[in-house]
């Protein structure tokens, strides 16, 4: 067994029985290799410790464990402490496109983790700061969209020394792993996931703006009209009309536990 896990998080889908049970068959199998389990409320389970994400600074895990779908990764992303590995399984989910395994692999995948016998992936992250806030790092896309729909304003994108400033519905930058995300569903390229580059990606351009491939550089983006900020689908931030919003890279990147090293993982999970 690996002498680097004693602690390990488990987070799952909401409301998910098909979760629940996969976590609990976890628990079991980590109880039984004297490994202390914290589980994320509201999943409760015996022989696990409960515990808020706030709570797990002060537990020092080692690993966390996301059993659902990408939604569950995404706030498994965002909650666990910096740095901390995190084995994503898509039990419950849909596509579960940043998902390592599935339903078939519960057993090995932990035998596998606990005896070292896998890799860690690192995927940038992105985050806003705007009219004096800082939002949630994003591992997926930020996008700035427009609060009213009976208004269509003019949106201003710097970056690298050029200015960009069209009318259109709102924008999203996207890191390469949420390209097969929103980006994706909005017409944008996929890219490999562990480019060092991002994605601008118009929503609703009124001259058809195309999709721009940039570098890892600061993006600020400005609307004369209130917006909002939107982070991974999940948390949303208010912003008032002409504030800067700049969009720079997070210091701290998402780290995955993978089994085996693919160069198109997102392309072959959408079927391709």
């Amino acid at each position: 067994m690996s002498e680097d896990i004693h602690k390990v998080a488990i987070a799952t889908k909401v409301n998910s029985k098909e979760a629940q049970e996969t976590a609990q068959v976890i628990v079991k199998m980590l109880g039984a290799a004297n490994i202390s389990s914290y589980s994320i409320l509201p999943l409760s389970i015996q022989g696990s410790i409960p515990a808020s994400y706030s709570d797990l600074e002060k537990a020092n895990i080692d690993i966390a464990i996301a059993i659902g779908g990408d939604g569950t990764t995404l706030r498994a992303c965002r909650g666990v402490p910096p740095n901390t590995p995190i084995l994503p399984m898509n039990i419950g989910g849909n596509r579960g496109i940043l998902s390592e395994i599935g339903a078939d692999m519960i057993e090995k995948s932990i035998y596998d983790t606990l005896s070292g016998d896998y890799l860690l992936e690192r995927r940038l992250r992105i985050f806003a700061t705007a009219d004096g806030i800082q939002t949630f790092p994003a591992l997926n896309e930020i996008l700035c969209t427009r609060s009213s729909d009976m208004r269509t304003p003019y949106f201003s994108i710097n970056t690298l020394g050029d200015e960009i400033k069209q009318r259109m519905d709102g924008v999203a930058v996207s890191t390469p792993t949420g390209s097969t995300g929103h980006c994706y569903s909005l017409g944008g390229p996929l890219l490999q996931e562990n480019l060092e580059s991002l994605i601008i990606v118009p929503v609703g351009s009124i001259n058809r703006m195309p999709s721009i491939v940039v570098p890892v550089e600061n993006i600020v983006v400005e609307s004369n009209y209130d917006t909002n900020l939107i982070i991974d689908g999940q948390e949303i931030y208010p912003i008032h009309s002409h504030q800067n919003i700049l969009i720079s890279r997070y210091p701290i990147d998402v780290t995955f536990v993978r089994f085996k090293k693919r160069g198109l993982k997102q392309l072959v999970k959408l079927g391709f």
